[in-house]
């Protein structure tokens, strides 16, 4: 698995990426007295020749080939290396491809499809 290099004190400062993912971007530690800079002993690792992953594991999720689902018929054409991404979609369809998915068996990597329909199951009893 890939290894996640974060920046120096990302956690110290909201505007770093405390609490936000997309902000959470590799810097190059620079400055005279940086330890990090200085690769010593119980700092975070830094990026550097030897971190690279294996070329057949590289752009792959659980040694599969991602591929981004938008709709049903995106999910039934998947084969047996692949692993399907939900993509940037709308709650309806979310649900279509959930309900497929666990009918078909189909893992989805960013989606629990068995809580996810539960969670709608269980607002939809509430709104009643």
């Amino acid at each position: 698995m890939a290894k996640k290099f974060l920046r120096r004190i990302w956690g110290r400062y909201s505007k770093l990426g405390k609490r936000r993912k997309k902000k959470q971007v590799w810097r190059k530690p620079t400055g005279r007295d940086n330890k990090m800079r200085e690769k010593r002993k119980g700092y975070p690792a830094v990026v550097s020749v030897g971190y690279k992953q294996d070329k057949k594991l590289r752009g792959s999720l659980e040694g599969k080939t991602p591929i981004l689902v938008q709709n049903v018929k995106d999910l039934e054409s998947l084969k047996k290396n692949e692993i399907a991404i939900v993509g940037n979609i709308g709650k309806k369809k979310k649900i279509e491809i959930a309900k497929k998915a666990k009918e078909m068996k189909i893992e989805i990597h960013n989606l629990n499809a068995k809580t996810f329909l539960k969670k709608i199951d269980k607002s939809k009893e509430n709104k009643k």
